[in-house]
């Protein structure tokens, strides 16, 4: 680019005021990029080669979130986790104090199971507005 725009400035009158050689650089970059072909774009300007290729737009994720954690009822009868950046507290029961967890947390909704035997303890929908959460009413 250096080189060329040397060469292309050469070519021209010498502006005598800095609007003039504005004025030049603005016509060398509308040159260089619309109307000059260029070798590695098969012939193609690359304005041409700008416009023709896809752009980049924002990926469409997800919000849900799928993960684990395993944890220890503490002697409170809660466990512990965090959720849209904020430490949360699930309540599972005096009941179950000490007991080994594993809970499977999709989205804001969380399973607790017993990490030995398996059955499922606790069911939570995490409210973001409150750090306490009560387990739903087991049927």
């Amino acid at each position: 680019l250096h080189q060329t725009l040397k060469r292309w400035l050469t070519a021209r009158p010498l502006p005598a005021t800095t609007t003039e050689l504005q004025d030049l650089l603005d016509r060398f970059c509308t040159w260089y990029n619309t109307a000059r072909p260029h070798r590695a774009l098969a012939r193609a300007t690359p304005a041409t080669a700008y416009t023709a290729t896809p752009k980049a737009t924002p990926t469409t994720t997800t919000t849900t979130e799928w993960r684990t954690r395993t944890d220890v009822i503490d002697p409170w009868g809660k466990i512990s986790l965090r959720y849209a950046g904020k430490l949360r507290h699930l309540g599972v029961g005096r009941a179950h104090i000490g007991e080994p967890v594993l809970m499977l947390i999709h989205d804001n909704h969380v399973i607790t199971s017993n990490a030995t035997t398996g059955q499922i303890i606790a069911e939570h929908t995490i409210n973001p507005t409150t750090n306490y959460q009560r387990p739903h009413p087991r049927t």
